[in-house]
């Protein structure tokens, strides 16, 4: 079975940046496991526990689990994130690891991506980054392309957030339906079949392939 590994600052940052691809990893029988290394804000951690719980069940996440890193100082604790992260991969031994691209203008998002790719690129075979909202210079290599019940679901799983006030699932559907053109030539989107209306971008830092030996 595939482990898929997902490194974020925040509950929610996964969802976010790439709910159907995790649901659609889910669904292909891959186990996803999700690490925050914050709980959130402290006066609002015990909802965002549960609010990622129920989102997680929606995308059919196998386990989230956390840090105890301080929201917001995360440039404090690179070496708490570190030892974290090394302990972390040991004990899940991941496929590939997702993480946020380190060139951010969220300080945690930058951290979290330069510490996560420091310990993937010492042990894990596969990284691929995820863009946020936040994210500069965002070149992507690999475009999921998912359909409308995907992005339905990963919907419903944002609304579980109901703390985060900021989440406007219309804005993201509708970046979903379109982001992907500005990098895309229509010659290529108008060989996609027609329920190919909506992506999540990645980028390819480390992908190792081995010959078949059948």
């Amino acid at each position: 079975m595939t482990t898929i590994l997902i490194v974020v600052s925040h509950p929610d940052d996964a969802e976010i940046a790439m709910g159907m691809r995790m649901l659609a990893h889910a669904r292909s029988g891959a186990r996803v496991h999700v690490h925050c290394l914050t709980t959130g804000h402290p006066s609002n951690a015990p909802d965002r526990l549960n609010e990622r719980r129920a989102a997680g069940k929606l995308l059919g996440v196998s386990n989230y689990t956390f840090s105890a890193i301080p929201d917001t100082r995360s440039t404090d604790h690179r070496g708490a994130i570190n030892a974290a992260l090394i302990n972390l991969f040991s004990d899940t031994r991941p496929d590939i690891i997702f993480t946020h691209y380190p060139a951010d203008q969220h300080l945690d998002h930058a951290t979290t991506g330069t510490e996560a790719t420091a310990v993937t690129l010492r042990g894990v075979a596969n990284l691929r980054y995820f863009r946020s909202p936040y994210s500069i210079g965002f070149e992507p290599t690999l475009f999921f392309m998912g359909n409308a019940d995907l992005l339905r679901i990963k919907a419903k799983a944002l609304d579980c957030f109901s703390s985060q006030q900021q989440l406007d699932m219309n804005l993201y559907q509708r970046l979903a339906e379109v982001t992907y053109r500005q990098h895309l030539h229509h010659r290529v989107v108008e060989q996609f079949p027609p329920e190919a209306d909506c992506a999540e971008l990645f980028l390819i830092a480390r992908q190792i392939e081995f010959v078949s030996t059948s």
